[in-house]
């Protein structure tokens, strides 16, 4: 029999416990906690985005039909629906956040050199938000609409190995353009963006802090040009030219040239406008870059899909943000465990062999390699055959 650790305590060995109880004490999450730590929400909400549950009480009643393995797994208490729905309401979700940070900066290391569409050395990112759907009478501060709530998570993906570098959880009324203000900008990074990020004054803080935007263009930007570079019309270029905006605000706000790359995307028929203050990438690197951005769609699609982000176990601000962060911290151990591992099966597969072998006692390893076909398995029996075949 196999008396090795549980597979959920192995992968929780790459959650960084040291700086877990450091955000703990900044934020006095376990303060005057007799029972059910942070620790114990956290694994709690862990093993429901590992499993898919659906509630507290499928929380509940998993989790204590496995009553004698727990202990071996990490939880020091009982484990209560009332006692994790009040944990999700009170214990501030910015531990979360925090903890979640430290491991974004571990992945980012391990997956510097991921090979992009395009052979760059600067690090380029993707912004965009993506918008989740509530029920107004349950979640009443976060209205969209007459009869909708909606909370909206802004990412900021870097595109080397899918990793969200800057997550910021809002209600839906916050625009997509106003997160260029709180944006930590790095010099010599690309930030590829839709045109619901054209501000001219927020895009001009790019280039003071010497850093890189793509920005699909609006049709109505008012310019003038002051030179136009040859382009390969064979490659789907239209035009590539420095411009400098003359409209009454842009000109004011955005005073230094820009670059302006026209494209037409024969597959879906479409002409391509890109704004850009870069003008040593070529103007078809250009429009790849974009075309990359389709990246951190994928990435919204692939959370809602695979974890528990569009169904919430509490309805106060503080749940439905602590859950949120708890399964970007569950995506980025699955990152870090197949980087360290140095897995070929997607991030999907991982993800649905851990649901189903969490209790197993085995190396995760063993659990996550694929069986060799070539291999011939063991004959059960320890005896020998009494019928030759």
């Amino acid at each position: 029999m196999n008396v090795g650790r549980t597979i959920f305590s192995q992968l929780m060995d790459l959650f960084p416990l040291t700086e877990f109880h450091n955000c703990v004490r900044r934020y006095r999450g376990d303060y005057k906690v007799q029972r059910f730590s942070c620790l114990d929400q956290f694994l709690c909400l862990a093993f429901a985005q590992l499993t898919s549950r659906e509630s507290l009480r499928d929380i509940e009643s998993c989790l204590r039909a496995m009553q004698p393995r727990l202990y071996h797994m990490g939880f020091r208490s009982p484990v209560s629906r009332n006692n994790l729905a009040n944990a999700n309401r009170q214990r501030d979700w910015r531990i979360y956040a925090d903890v979640a940070q430290v491991l974004i900066r571990q992945s980012r290391q391990l997956y510097a050199h991921e090979e992009l569409a395009t052979a760059l050395q600067e690090t380029v990112y993707a912004l965009d938000s993506t918008t989740i759907d509530l029920c107004l009478s349950l979640f009443p501060w976060t209205p969209y609409q007459r009869s909708k709530a909606a909370v909206k998570i802004h990412t900021l993906l870097d595109l080397r190995g899918s990793i969200p570098s800057f997550v910021r959880v809002t209600t839906a009324h916050t625009s997509d353009v106003s997160l260029l203000d709180n944006l930590p900008m790095e010099p010599a990074a690309i930030y590829v963006m839709d045109r619901g990020y054209i501000d001219f004054a927020r895009l001009h803080r790019f280039t003071a802090a010497a850093a890189f935007f793509i920005v699909r263009s609006w049709k109505n930007i008012q310019y003038r040009r002051r030179y136009s570079h040859p382009v390969d019309h064979t490659t789907g270029l239209r035009c590539d030219q420095t411009i400098v905006f003359t409209g009454v605000r842009s000109a004011h706000v955005y005073p230094t040239p820009a670059r302006l790359v026209r494209y037409f995307d024969a597959e879906h028929d479409r002409r391509l406008s890109f704004l850009t203050n870069n003008f040593s990438l070529p103007a078809l690197t250009i429009a790849e870059l974009y075309k990359s951005r389709w990246n951190v769609e994928l990435f919204f699609k692939w959370i809602k899909q695979h974890l528990r982000i569009k169904k919430f176990y509490g309805t106060s601000p503080n749940a439905v943000k602590t859950q949120i962060w708890v399964a970007l911290i569950v995506y980025l151990l699955v990152a870090i465990l197949r980087k360290q591992l140095n897995l070929k099966a997607s991030p999907y597969r991982i993800l649905q062999i851990l649901s189903l072998s969490l209790f197993d006692r085995r190396p995760i390893l063993q659990a996550l390699q694929p069986l060799d076909p070539q291999m011939t398995p063991p004959h059960p029996a320890n005896q020998l055959n009494l019928f030759d075949l």
